[in-house]
């Protein structure tokens, strides 16, 4: 039998450290049939935490929208009703100022002394609280003697020859009304004619 030469090898010899830290290194290389199952069912538990948490989160969004729709529907029906009580009662305050009016004119009825200069005076002081209700209600007369004819404000009744301009108005047959600068009787009016 021929002896067997050993040839040197091109790697250092490794100290016992290393050659340990060589051996863990393979170790984790090589893949471990027992750990993945184990970080399989790690993803998995970390998976079915996530899922709770976000159903968690989306019933409390689900609620919130619930309420959020419920308050809307709240405030649509409470506007609803405010508007009308308001159609409903728009008129309360100008009622309000009437009142005073109608006192006057009842107690000029109730009045027997038949004094007609005390009644002239009675029936002048209600048409001073009169013209103050329509004020406070924003109302407002129109009398447009020697103004021009506003097609919008006045109603003309005729034409009639006058020294005036043409299409001014010489009279008013009944006096009209704004409430708020809303005509709510146009005046009636005759108009100068062109010359």
């Amino acid at each position: 039998m021929e002896d067997q030469k050993q040839t040197p090898s091109n790697t250092p010899p490794t100290s016992p450290a290393d050659q340990a830290a060589e051996a863990q290194a393979a170790q984790s290389a090589t893949p471990n049939p027992s750990a993945e199952p184990a970080a399989a069912a790690d993803d998995a538990s970390q998976f079915a935490a996530q899922l709770a948490e976000l159903e968690a989160k989306a019933r409390e969004n689900y609620d919130l929208y619930l309420r959020a729709v419920a308050e809307s529907e709240n405030i649509r029906r409470r506007a609803q009703e405010d508007v009308a009580k308001a159609h409903k009662f728009a008129i309360e305050s100008f009622a309000e100022h009437l009142l005073p009016v109608m006192d006057s004119l009842q107690a000029a009825l109730a009045d027997g002394s038949g004094d007609i200069g005390k009644l002239r005076e009675g029936v002048e002081l209600t048409a001073k609280q009169l013209a103050s209700a329509f004020e406070k209600g924003r109302m407002v007369e129109l009398n447009p003697v020697g103004e021009k004819f506003d097609p919008h404000r006045h109603q003309a009744i005729s034409m009639v020859p006058s020294e005036q301009e043409p299409n001014t108005v010489v009279a008013v047959l009944q006096r009209g009304y704004l409430i708020a600068d809303r005509v709510l009787r146009p005046a009636l009016v005759t108009v100068a004619a062109p010359k």
